[in-house]
């Protein structure tokens, strides 16, 4: 690997706390563009270079998402190079990045929310844990690696409240409700009462798979596919739908903006605010649809 691009990666680990995921993404977009250039020289790279570079990527007819994302790449690498005195210019300063479509969240509606939070209907363990798994997930509204990343400790019962670390392993507490409550209090409870698994458990994690282990976010989707075809739902529901829900639903139901930021972890007002779009498309229906003049 580029010797730069291994330090700035290592820079982003220790210092940003990026994750594996996303250091991964850097790093193949970043020997992308030197592969472009033929060579691991920095010295050299100007503003052209990049206009070339991007003019390359649309050639390919990348989706301006794609570009978009990596031109943060090179932004980013080529701040920590000038910060480091490495060049004297950060060259990609001045690229204008691509407009981008605005592209709305898929959420589901209360009722099919509702219908697929209480499928699980039985006593074993395995129905428990899917029940407040997606009680959780609903309730709190949080990333599917900020659930399966959950540990007993970051659960308070009492006062209802958990313990998440987000993007950039950023500390957040979050409110969950009641129902979520009594429900994890009852895969917990049933954790000890069951027959016990005969392989080790994990017993730091909140949510185990059947094997004892800490759950994966790829099992979460698996779950909720099986219990789709309980409920009949006709669309296709992924783990962060659970969080667009919860969002839209709160701002439909006259939460505020802020509060909403918060309780999802968003850096940006901008960010939540994609699902203003969302309430405002619901109150344009209900408008056409009551007013004698629409």
């Amino acid at each position: 690997m580029n010797p730069h691009i291994a330090k700035f990666l290592k820079h982003l680990e220790v210092e940003k706390n990026y994750s594996g995921h996303t250091l991964l993404n850097y790093q193949l977009d970043l020997e992308n563009f030197f592969a472009f250039l033929g060579t691991d020289q920095i010295k050299g790279i100007e503003y052209p270079t990049l206009r070339r570079y991007l003019a390359e990527l649309r050639a390919r007819n990348l989706r301006p998402r794609s570009v978009s994302r990596k031109l943060s790449a090179l932004r980013s690498f080529f701040r920590y190079l000038q910060r480091e005195g490495l060049i004297e210019k950060n060259p990609a300063a001045l690229v204008v990045t691509p407009k981008l479509d605005k592209v709305l969240p898929h959420f589901m509606t209360e009722e099919d929310t509702i219908k697929l939070v209480e499928s699980p209907e039985h006593d074993e363990k395995a129905e428990l844990r899917d029940k407040a798994l997606f009680e959780t997930m609903y309730s709190a509204g949080i990333r599917v690696s900020e659930l399966v990343g959950l540990n007993r400790e970051d659960v308070d019962l009492i006062s209802n409240m958990i313990k998440v670390y987000g993007k950039g392993k950023k500390e957040r507490i979050v409110p969950v409700g009641e129902k979520a409550v009594e429900a994890i209090r009852e895969y917990l409870n049933a954790r000890v009462t069951k027959e016990p698994s005969k392989r080790p458990m994990n017993s730091e994690a909140v949510f185990l798979n059947k094997s004892g282990g800490r759950l994966s976010a790829r099992s979460v989707r698996n779950i909720i596919n099986k219990h789709l075809l309980k409920t009949a739902l006709h669309q296709k529901v992924h783990p962060h739908m659970f969080r667009h829900s919860f969002a839209t639903h709160l701002l439909n139901r006259g939460a505020d903006l802020r509060s909403v930021q918060e309780l999802l972890g968003h850096v940006n007002l901008s960010t939540t605010q994609i699902y203003t779009h969302l309430t405002t498309e619901r109150l344009k229906s209900v408008y056409n649809k009551a007013h004698p003049r629409a």
